[in-house]
This record gives structure tokens, C-alpha cells and sequence, in this order.
């Protein structure tokens, strides 16, 4: 529990219950190896710590920005929970060092892939929910991720579908095209799942509560892709 103790005192946090700290920074594959340790990993933290920031952006956004409206607002919380901006949070705190992963995972190079990155950080927050309650999650994202975000020149509405289009169109690969796989849930809380392709081949998918919010995840997807393979 070394690393944990290290990364409380890095955060200037203190946990009550360490193991909930550990538990978010487990990932699945380190459970499957160590089946003889009663251990969790980090997916149900996840989920919550998911809900926990979209309220907490949420409430920022509206004090912060009172003459936007509710569609800009809905963009800029977009471009703030998303995984591209997940993972940069985490990739400031070195979230990624601290992470319990298989060998696998370890071996091709987990700590540094952006989709476990922004999970690790959506459950650090949950952990730090249930351990401490929604104020010490407001006082942490202030620290970390809002004064980042005070001068609104770097909040600017993200429109990743423009960007991703213009990234392909530089370097002339092949067209976009964009599908609504699938849609879950009921009328007033609807999920789609958008998938990007270029040429036939899936570069990237993404969820919304809306098909516009769902295609721009999965442009930012995408383009967290390509940028990682060129």
C-alpha cells in the first residue's frame, strides 16, 4: 500500500477507508491474476465517479457561466468529461503509475492508454465520493481541473466532429462517415451509441444522451487515436 500512501500525500488527501483508494485504481486484469486476494477493481467506481463529475461540471458550468445557454453549456461539459480530457487530467497527476494492472495490460502499455486513464480518474472521483462526500470532490476538481479552466479562452465550445474532419483532410486520408449503432434506455433517458468509420474501418465510438453528443465522443475518440498512431 505504498503507492497509495504516496499518491494521498502528492494529493494532500487522506483517505478514511484506503482500500476504496486502491480499489479505484485496480483494474480488472490485476483482479484476474490475484484470485486468491479479496479485491475489487475500479469498474463500479467508474460508473459512479462518471455521474458524480457530469453533476459537479454541471453546477460549475452554471455558476461560472450564467448568460450561457443550456446547448452551450451541454458543449462545453461535452469537452470536459470527455475522454480526451480525462486523460490529460490524469496524465497531470501521474494517475498512471499508481495503477494495479495485469501483466498483460502492463506489457502493452495500460498505464499510458487514454481509455484507462479517463477510467481511472472517473473512479478516483467516485472513491473519493463515497469516502468523503460531493464537497471534497468539488474542493479536488477545483484544485485540478477548474483553475485550469478560468480563463475562458481555453473553455471554447470543442466541436470535435470540425477538428477530426479537418485532421483527415491534412494529411489526405479517406472520408468520414457517421452510424447510430445502438440505442438503450427510455424516451426521457435515452443513450446512443455513435461509431465514426473512415473507408469502412471503425475509428472511433462514443456515447451521448443525444446522436449530435454521442458522434462528437466519438470523433474525440477517433482523434485521440489517430494522433496516437501518427
Amino acid at each position: 500500500m505504498n503507492e497509495m500512501h504516496q499518491l494521498q500525500y502528492l494529493l494532500d488527501i487522506q483517505f478514511h477507508k484506503i482500500s476504496i483508494l486502491k480499489q479505484a485504481f485496480t483494474h480488472s486484469s490485476y483482479v484476474n491474476e490475484q484470485r486468491s486476494m479479496s479485491i475489487g477493481d475500479n469498474e463500479r467506481l467508474e460508473f459512479l465517479g462518471d455521474a458524480v463529475l457530469e453533476l459537479s461540471v454541471s453546477e460549475y458550468l452554471y455558476r461560472m457561466y450564467p448568460h450561457r445557454t443550456e446547448g452551450e453549456l451541454t458543449k462545453l461539459r461535452a469537452s470536459i468529461v470527455c475522454e480526451p480530457s480525462l486523460m490529460t487530467f490524469a496524465e497531470n497527476l501521474n494517475f498512471g503509475a499508481y495503477m494495479y494492472l495485469g501483466k498483460g495490460e502492463e506489457l502493452t502499455g495500460g498505464r499510458t492508454r487514454p481509455a484507462m486513464l479517463a477510467d481511472v480518474f472517473e473512479a478516483f472521483i467516485g472513491a473519493l465520493y463515497l469516502d468523503q462526500g460531493l464537497e471534497a470532490v468539488h474542493r479536488f476538481l477545483q484544485k485540478h481541473v477548474f483553475a485550469t479552466l478560468q480563463d475562458e479562452a481555453k473553455l471554447q465550445v470543442l466541436d470535435y466532429k470540425t477538428q477530426l474532419q479537418e485532421f483527415t483532410q491534412h494529411y489526405g486520408m479517406g472520408s468520414l462517415e457517421y452510424r447510430i449503432i445502438d440505442e438503450q434506455g427510455p424516451a426521457h433517458e435515452r443513450q446512443f451509441l455513435s461509431e465514426v468509420r473512415m473507408d469502412g474501418a471503425i475509428l472511433g465510438q462514443g456515447t451521448g444522451r443525444s446522436k449530435k453528443e454521442a458522434e462528437q465522443q466519438a470523433a474525440a475518440q477517433a482523434l485521440v487515436a489517430l494522433n496516437a498512431n501518427l
